[in-house]
C-alpha cells in the first residue's frame, strides 16, 4: 500500500505520448448535434476542441523557452514527455476539429494562422515567467476538467459520438498524467508564488466571460439554435448545473492557496485504472494505438 502521506510526484513518473489515432464519422457518420442531439453541449466540446491546438501549442513553446534553464534530468524527461503529450493532442483534435468545422461549427478562426500569428507575437512580449505561470494555471483548469470526465459517471454516461467519447478519455487520461510538469518547471526557473497566484486570478476572472461568450455566440451562428431558443436555454441550464460545472469553481480556486501544488490530490489509483481500462490487454482503445 502507498504512504497516504507522499505526495504522487514523489513516484515520479514520465509522461509519455501514445502512438495512437482516432477516426470520426467512420464507420458511421457523425450527426450535427454529436453529443445525444444536445445542440450546447455540442457547441461546448466543439469550442474546447477548437481551441486545445493553439492553446496546447502555447504550453509547448512556454517550456520551450525556458528548458535551458531546468537543470534536474528527471524534470526535463518530465517535460520532453509533456510536450510530445501535448502535441499528439493538438494533431488529434485538429482531425475532429476539421469533422467539426464540415458540420457546420463555427471553430476555424479559433486556429487560423493570423490569429496564431498574433498569439506568438504576444507571447514574445510576455516574460518567460508570466508565460509558464499561464501554462501552469491553465493545466491546472484541464486537469480538473479531466478528473471530472474520469470520475463521473454521469458524464461519461452522457450520450456522446463513441469516437468523440474515445478521444475526450484518452486526452483526460494524459492530462492528468502530465498534470504537475509545468507546474515543476515553473518553480524550478524561479517562479514565484505571487505570479503564480495572481496569473490563476485572472484566469478566474476571464472565465465566466469567455466561456459563456463564446458560447452564446457560437450558438448565434446555429440557424436551428436560432429558430429554438427556449431549447437552447434548457439545455445551457442542463450544462451549466449539471456534472461538469457543478461546484468547478471551488476546485479551480484551489490553486490559489499559497503553497499549493497539483499533486496535492492524489490521482495514481485514478491512472492506474483509466490506464488498464483504455491500454491494458482488452482495453478500449488498444485498437486505436500504432
Amino acid at each position: 500500500m502507498s504512504n497516504p502521506g507522499m505526495r504522487s510526484k514523489d513516484r515520479v513518473t514520465y509522461p509519455k505520448a501514445r502512438r495512437i489515432r482516432f477516426s470520426f464519422g467512420e464507420p458511421q457518420p457523425m450527426s450535427k448535434y454529436y453529443a445525444g442531439g444536445d445542440m450546447v453541449f455540442s457547441h461546448f466540446i466543439a469550442g474546447l476542441s477548437a481551441a486545445f491546438p493553439p492553446g496546447e501549442e502555447s504550453f509547448i513553446r512556454s517550456v520551450v523557452r525556458v528548458a535551458g534553464q531546468v537543470g534536474d534530468p528527471q524534470l526535463k524527461r518530465r517535460a520532453t514527455g509533456f510536450t510530445a503529450q501535448e502535441a499528439t493532442h493538438g494533431r488529434e483534435h485538429r482531425k475532429l476539429n476539421a469533422k467539426l468545422l464540415a458540420l457546420g461549427y463555427p471553430v476555424g478562426w479559433i486556429d487560423s494562422p493570423a490569429v496564431q500569428d498574433r498569439a506568438k507575437q504576444l507571447e514574445q512580449l510576455m516574460p518567460a515567467h508570466l508565460h509558464l505561470a499561464a501554462t501552469a494555471a491553465a493545466e491546472h483548469y484541464t486537469t480538473v476538467l479531466a478528473v471530472r470526465v474520469l470520475t463521473k459517471p454521469e458524464i461519461q454516461a452522457i450520450a456522446v459520438d463513441p469516437e468523440v467519447r474515445n478521444l475526450l478519455n484518452w486526452h483526460a487520461l494524459e492530462e492528468v498524467e502530465h498534470k504537475s510538469v509545468a507546474f515543476d518547471v515553473y518553480r524550478a526557473v524561479g517562479g514565484g508564488e505571487t505570479m503564480r497566484i495572481l496569473t490563476m486570478a485572472g484566469l478566474l476572472a476571464l472565465t465566466v466571460p469567455l466561456t459563456a461568450g463564446g458560447l452564446a455566440a457560437a450558438l448565434a451562428l446555429d440557424e436551428y439554435a436560432r429558430r429554438h431558443p427556449l431549447l437552447v436555454a434548457r439545455q445551457a441550464r442542463t450544462l451549466f448545473t449539471g456534472p461538469i460545472f457543478q461546484g468547478i469553481g471551488r476546485e479551480l480556486a484551489r490553486y490559489l492557496r499559497p503553497g499549493f501544488h497539483p499533486d496535492d490530490h492524489d490521482t495514481t489509483e485514478l491512472l492506474a485504472r483509466w490506464q488498464r481500462e483504455l491500454f491494458g490487454d482488452d482495453g478500449q482503445l488498444v485498437d486505436h494505438l500504432r
